[in-house]
């Protein structure tokens, strides 16, 4: 990483800005094995194009904020699927549909899993 940042908390702050914008079925993955160029993944699905695009947004900041620069953005335009490339990590963020498509969890079912912890919803009681 280029910045004092683990991989792993690289993926926290990704994870959690994601699910700040509505970002479901977020998993990250170790990819660090069979790719020497990348050493995790976060694949993450939003609900259309919009929320795709805002997604990424949202993470790109959260990441260049934390000293994470972006290295290279692709697809953003038309909010299908975003991939941003910060090095280390790379975040996928897929309309449901493109997800299913590609299903990059079966390409990588190999690859372990990385734990992602994100902050509890809060739920609002009469």
């Amino acid at each position: 990483m280029t910045s004092e940042l683990s991989v792993t908390e690289a993926i926290q702050i990704a994870a959690q800005a994601a699910d700040a914008k509505g970002g479901s079925e977020l998993i990250a993955l170790d990819v660090s094995q069979p790719l020497p160029f990348v050493d995790a993944f976060l694949i993450v699905t939003g609900r259309n194009e919009r929320n795709v695009i805002a997604i990424a947004g949202e993470v790109e900041d959260k990441l260049n904020e934390a000293g994470v620069k972006t290295k290279r953005r692709e697809g953003r335009a038309g909010g299908r699927w975003v991939l941003l490339d910060f090095g280390s990590v790379v975040v996928h963020v897929f309309h449901d549909e493109e997800r299913s498509y590609y299903d990059l969890e079966r390409l990588w079912k190999d690859c372990p899993q990385i734990e992602i912890t994100l902050p509890e919803p809060v739920s609002i009681t009469q």
